[in-house]
């Protein structure tokens, strides 16, 4: 059953055993595990249902209004961040990269030592070994392409260490479309994978619905009251729709369900939800080459180095794909020079670098706020040592992209210029500031906001995502880490949603 919200006419109410708000990769996951069991589910998401089919155009156009948050144009408080989420049915899995990680064994050491998490890679293998075959995880066997291949190449130059990244395919195309939506089904994503089980076991899909408010009282979710949302954007419409439900499960992401348990009203002991929200903070370095790159087509994500990761404010390595929209957004050069360097698509090569947050007293990571019409938005800043962390990463990318034969590396910097050797650019480097919207930050990863924890005083949610002081309400996404994962954080997510509900 498909209850369209751009498609009603009339308010909706609906039964169910469970309610689950958000399609992506933590609650899609939990409503088949739950179907599976014989459990009647409803699934409320934000965004459209579109499938395989309809990603055929495979255009940047067509696939940022229609599959993004706040089409594609979100950004922080202070605009010096654009966050990269999905909206759709699949949410996040279904337009990302395909890049996955298990929870690196020094994230969760932290966790044990900071925050009394019981979490060893040891007790969470069988969990992330469940979801890897379910879900088609496997190290990346076809060669990479050259946009990946430069930072091997630049990293074994330097005698650094790098590794291959395991994608969530199968039968891939090598097409490197990934963030517009796979056009052929190829993405393990929970569009193609969760979703059709659960619907095939009888779960409700209601796309296109804003879950606005949980209704309780007595420590007790009553019904969830969602609005239609009957076009592109934020814009909701004056049909409602009701659901009752035993269990309530939020899964709409570390920036939608603070904010829904915020509009909500909940009881908070903690005085944590919303706050210690973490983003990978990506900064990002562009090189052209003699040889064309033809940085748009082949595995988005291959190659990565977490050769400075576990330093002080350190920084994982990995390569995006690099399509028309996305470079000429995220370029901070203006008239001709813009012009020059989107002409030099083909041998242009691109480094990020994700900087992890949340593992020292100066990275406490941001806020979910919500503004006058109830929508959230994300205050974040960082410390000037995490300024200081930028620029390490600028700078270790421009010696790898050099070091593999880069003509000219450009730091992507509001007052960044093109350099030609190492040295000028180590020195251009150093003049610039680390302010924001003086350097372009990006971010694809959202986590925190609703974490976990042993202790009601310290914590949104026991270990198992439930709500403190609410018997029927429970997490499963990315607001349940305590800090940034160090890594993408999909698989991260998929494994404790196995955890909580096998």
């Amino acid at each position: 059953m498909i209850l369209d919200g751009a498609k009603a006419f009339s308010n909706q109410t609906l039964e169910v055993d469970y309610c689950i708000i958000g399609s992506g990769a933590g609650g899609a996951f939990a409503a088949a595990l739950l179907s599976e069991r014989g459990y009647k589910v409803a699934i409320v998401e934000e965004g459209p249902y579109q499938q395989t089919e309809d990603f055929k155009h495979m255009r940047e156009s067509r696939a940022y209004p229609e599959l993004y948050q706040e089409l594609a144009s979100r950004k922080t408080k202070d605009k010096a961040i654009n966050v990269l989420q999905g909206r759709n049915v699949g949410g996040g899995t279904t337009v990302n990269w395909t890049t996955c990680f298990r929870t690196p064994d020094n994230t969760l050491k932290h966790w044990r030592e900071n925050f009394d998490l019981p979490f060893t890679s040891e007790n969470l293998a069988r969990h992330f070994e469940f979801c890897e075959k379910r879900f088609s995880i496997s190290p990346w066997e076809i060669p990479p392409n050259e946009n990946n291949s430069i930072l091997a190449k630049g990293m074994k130059a330097l005698g650094r260490d790098y590794g291959h990244i395991s994608r969530n395919v199968k039968g891939c195309y090598n097409l490197g479309y990934c963030g517009v939506g796979c056009p052929t089904g190829a993405k393990q994503s929970q569009l193609v994978t969760s979703i059709p089980k659960a619907l095939g076991l009888g779960a409700i899909l209601a796309p296109r619905w804003r879950a606005y408010r949980l209704a309780h009282q007595f420590g007790r979710i009553k019904r969830l009251e969602a609005y239609n949302l009957p076009g592109l954007g934020n814009t909701s419409g004056d049909i409602k729709l009701t659901i009752h439900a035993r269990e309530f499960i939020s899964s709409a992401g570390a920036i939608g369900t603070p904010a829904l348990f915020l509009r909500s009203k909940l009881h908070d002991q903690s005085g944590l939800l919303g706050k210690r929200t973490f983003v990978h903070p990506t900064v990002i370095s562009g090189a052209v080459f003699e040889d064309e790159v033809q940085p748009y087509l082949g595995a988005p994500q291959s190659i990565y180095s977490d050769h400075f990761l576990w330093q002080e404010h350190g920084f994982k390595l990995e390569v995006p794909p690099v399509h028309p929209v996305l470079l000429a957004s995220t370029l901070m050069a203006r008239g001709e020079q813009h012009r020059e360097l989107m002409l030099k698509l083909n041998n242009l090569q691109v480094c990020i670098a994700l900087q992890r947050d949340g593992f020292s007293a100066d990275s406490i990571g941001g806020r979910v706020e919500l503004n006058s019409d109830g929508h959230p938005v994300l205050d974040y800043q960082w410390s000037p040592a995490m300024g200081d962390g930028f620029k390490n990463a600028l700078l270790a990318m421009g010696e790898l992209q050099f070091a593999a034969g880069a003509k000219e590396v450009l730091p992507i910097h509001a007052r960044g210029v093109r350099c030609h050797d190492f040295t000028s650019f180590k020195a251009h480097v150093d003049t610039l500031s680390m302010k924001p919207l003086d350097i372009k930050i990006v971010s694809a990863h959202v986590m925190g906001g609703a974490c976990f924890g042993v202790d009601q005083a310290r914590s949104v949610t026991d270990l198992n995502g439930r709500v403190w002081g609410y018997d029927n309400l429970s997490v499963v996404d990315g607001s349940l880490f305590p800090t940034s994962i160090a890594a993408n954080p999909m698989l991260s997510i998929l494994g404790h949603t196995h955890r909580i509900f096998s």
